[in-house]
């Protein structure tokens, strides 16, 4: 266990947070010896600067670690995980954290976000530091969110040829399962038959058929919230295929679907009093003799036909049917996800997703709960003079604009069409990786705005 809600009876060792501001009165408090040791080492009151002091019996008698004054407008709220990483196997507590209990409980995500290890295929090395549940933070709560956190994060890491699309329906199936649920699955030409022909086509070449998992909890008269999450198991770009260097993560394009599981996970075990409802496109977009092509015309879930200007833009064509299948029951709050295009990352960077709704209320509110969760998200324009740039001469509408701007707005738009009838609908669209390792953030498969819309939906219906 990484965090432990009870103060063992054995050894614990605290950790004093220092900034320059404090510095002189910790100092003043250290004694001698161990002031001595801490400019022996080197140690200086700055921003992720730790120093560990011995006592004299050669034990451990507590850690030194810097930190900006509160309320920099630098400050790292996460910046205290980078002790999980830091310290030897023990176990500590927080003894003089600024900020009161949302910066304990920051602190404390962030020390077990930045423990997380992918062991898969490589077994972990050493015994790992535990945390002692600071005063005033709910344990079980947070253990929820790091649960669903280390779901997803597992998911997004694994390779394709062991996460393809029976392996991420596994997944989704055995979530449902373990509170209760009878998840429902459509496969192959069974998509056909229930007319969810957009994700058949692009799934259709691979050697794992195409599917939809779909499972609801809770009672049918509580608040209707829908995730649907994209579950591309990996995207060779299809007969517009993707240049070898950027299939190299392509493993990853299932991130829309593990965030979805991830807050599924957390609502459910919470027992949030909303009925949730979680629909799960899975598709391998591959190159075969029945590939879908540039320039096919597929009819879609909605009725509308979609020309398809690049098969590379799969991402949106099995949102698109799932999206539709989710207004027929009209939901109070329909949510997804999805690692849709690279424009987002062009425009905002890996650590930060766009979203979209004509909600202005909801935005302004995910984006404060956001930041108070230090799980931030930016709101992009639905900018209505770019619509027509999906426009086709064959077709009802394209999946891809005309030209190459505004490349995340226009797949927005394009999303926009298959929502009417959803009482808010809002659209993410997320990278699923951290580029390098930051406080909480190791590098790898990542899950983004799970932790703020649980937050979102505590606070509306907790």
């Amino acid at each position: 266990m990484l965090l432990i809600d009870q103060r063992p009876a054995g050894p614990v060792t605290p950790i004093r947070f220092v900034t320059a501001d404090t510095w002189e009165a910790t100092s003043g408090a250290l004694g001698g010896q161990a002031l001595a040791f801490a400019k022996a080492s080197g140690f200086e009151p700055k921003a992720g600067r730790h120093c560990l002091l011995p006592a004299p019996d050669g034990t451990l008698a507590c850690v030194l670690f810097g930190l900006d004054h509160v309320g920099a407008p630098k400050a790292d709220t996460f910046l205290p995980g980078k002790l999980a990483t830091l310290l030897p196997a023990g176990t500590y507590e927080f003894a003089d954290l600024p900020g009161g209990a949302k910066a304990a409980e920051l602190a404390a995500l962030a020390w077990c976000l930045s423990a997380y290890r992918f062991t898969r295929y490589r077994k972990a090395s050493g015994e790992q530091p535990q945390l002692v549940c600071p005063s005033g933070v709910d344990g079980v709560r947070l253990r929820r969110i790091i649960a669903g956190v280390t779901l997803a994060r597992d998911l997004v890491n694994t390779p394709a040829n062991d996460m393809g699309p029976s392996a991420l329906e596994k997944a989704a199936c055995e979530l449902g399962k373990r509170y209760g649920l009878k998840p429902c699955v459509i496969e192959g030409d069974d998509l056909l038959k229930y007319n969810f022909p957009l994700i058949h086509a692009v799934g259709r070449a691979a050697a794992e058929a195409p599917r939809l998992v779909d499972f609801v909890f809770g009672p049918p008269d509580a608040p209707k919230v829908t995730l649907v999450g994209k579950g591309v198991c990996f995207d060779t770009g299809g007969l517009d295929i993707k240049p070898s260097s950027a299939m190299l993560l392509m493993k990853k394009d299932m991130a829309g679907a593990a965030t979805a599981l991830a807050l599924a996970h957390m609502v459910m075990d919470a027992k949030l009093p909303v009925r949730l409802r979680v629909l799960i496109p899975i598709v391998e977009n591959s190159v075969s003799a029945n590939s879908f092509r540039p320039g096919d015309v597929v009819a879609s879930r909605k009725g509308l036909n979609v020309e398809i200007g690049n098969t590379d833009a799969e991402g949106r064509l099995i949102l698109a049917d799932a999206l539709a299948l989710a207004v027929e029951e009209k939901p109070d709050l329909l949510l997804d996800f999805a690692t849709l295009t690279g424009a987002a990352r062009v425009a905002l960077g890996p650590d930060l997703p766009p979203f979209y709704t004509a909600d202005d209320a909801l935005a302004a509110e995910m984006a404060e709960i956001g930041m108070a969760e230090h799980d931030p998200i930016w709101r992009l324009p639905l900018w209505e003079a770019y619509d027509s740039l999906l426009d086709s001469k064959v077709a009802d509408l394209n999946n891809v604009s005309s030209g190459p701007f505004a490349g995340s707005v226009t797949a927005a738009l394009f999303l926009r069409r298959f929502v009417e009838g959803a009482g808010a609908w809002v659209h993410f669209d997320l990278y699923g990786w951290n580029p390098s390792t930051k406080p909480g953030r190791p590098e790898g498969g990542e899950t983004q705005t799970a932790r703020l819309l649980y937050a979102l939906l505590e606070k509306r219906y907790g």
